[in-house]
């Protein structure tokens, strides 16, 4: 699996909107507005590297209202769950 954060500058007057557009998508899995210098962040997941393109440029970027996107890969995921859980290998718990 293939995740791309996508950071999203919309038109002010249609963020919630342009949020809702881009949720409907396939490919995007979640959008989120926020506080800094980008209106919206989507997480694109897709099965293949080409999909990326597809779902950004061809589906993303036309949607009316979008100003400008920056593209991030992700290589890995790391959680505190995922974490816990390997530094805990070969440790057993006294029940």
């Amino acid at each position: 699996m293939i995740t791309a954060i996508v950071m999203i500058d919309a038109a002010t007057d249609a963020i919630p909107e342009v949020a809702a557009a881009i949720a409907d998508l396939e490919g995007v899995s979640e959008v989120y507005s926020t506080a800094g210098e980008v209106d919206l962040i989507a997480i694109v997941r897709v099965r293949e590297f080409d999909q990326v393109a597809e779902v950004i440029a061809g589906r993303i970027n036309k949607v009316p209202g979008v100003l400008e996107t920056e593209t991030h890969i992700a290589f890995r995921a790391y959680s505190k769950h995922d974490l816990e859980a390997a530094f805990a290998i070969g440790f057993e718990t006294a029940d």
